[in-house]
């Protein structure tokens, strides 16, 4: 007489891979260094901002919330090579084949993987600019730049600030799944996604003009203003094209990870 195979005491659950691809994040010694980095970055630069600005200069028209966050570029640069690292990292070291072979389904592993990182850097973005914001607002106290949270579009402009910075992670991860390489990867961004634009700018069309208003970095430019920006996208279009990039940039890996064998 057969008797039926039990059941296996380890199943594949959402929550299993969540967890694993946290602490693949949180266990990586260049993850804290990256993200460190990034922190030092944007709070050094609003602090220096702050302390060395004075009334009546050359800008003293500039939006607070750009003059304060303006080390967000630097540190934005720093996330999006974590998220190359993330994804693309599994596949130098060999470490993908363990696993797909642990989730054979291998989209679970993408979308947790794309998951944790959002919500990490979402959450360390949004700390990082609150804590350079009133930091840098206590040396621009007395100065033309004092600015409150409560004021109007300030405290939208900060999680503008942080949305932005994460969906340009986001995105770099999205191309670091799909070139499989870190320098492949970091080369993509930087050429495709910083370059590319400002090199597209100098063409003397309106319909190019256009349409660069809702490239990734215009357009994260763009959500991280207190005041409306002449002649960029208004912050839910931003958001809306922003987001629209990072989908595609995570939809060709997944079907990348279908097709292929690894």
């Amino acid at each position: 007489m057969t008797t039926a195979p039990t059941p296996s005491a380890y199943r594949i659950t959402a929550a299993g891979v969540l967890r694993s691809e946290w602490h693949k994040l949180w266990t990586v010694r260049s993850a804290w260094i990256t993200m460190l980095s990034a922190v030092v970055l944007v709070l050094g630069v609003g602090i220096l901002m702050g302390a060395t600005y004075e009334s009546g200069g050359g800008d003293s028209d500039v939006d607070p919330v750009l003059l304060t966050l303006y080390g967000t570029q630097l540190g934005g640069v720093c996330l999006a090579v974590l998220g190359i690292l993330v994804s693309a990292g599994e596949y130098t070291t060999g470490m993908i084949r363990a696993s797909l072979t642990a989730v054979p389904r291998r989209l679970p592993v993408l979308w947790a993987k794309a998951a944790v990182f959002t919500a990490t850097v979402f959450a360390l973005s949004l700390a990082t600019a609150l804590v350079t914001f009133l930091t840098a607002q206590v040396f621009l106290d007395d100065t033309d730049q004092a600015t409150a949270l409560s004021d109007p579009g300030v405290l939208r402009a900060i999680v503008g600030n942080a949305a932005g910075t994460t969906l340009l992670a986001v995105l770099a991860l999205g191309l670091g799944a799909a070139l499989r390489s870190v320098a492949g990867g970091i080369g993509a961004f930087i050429g495709g996604v910083m370059v590319l634009p400002e090199v597209l700018g100098m063409l003397p069309y309106e319909s190019v003009d256009t349409a660069l208003r809702y490239f990734p970095t215009q357009a994260a430019g763009a959500l991280g203003s207190a005041a409306p920006i002449p002649g960029a996208a208004s912050p839910g279009a931003a958001l809306l094209g922003l987001a629209l990039w990072a989908a595609a940039a995570l939809a060709v890996p997944a079907v990348l990870l279908r097709r292929r064998d690894v």
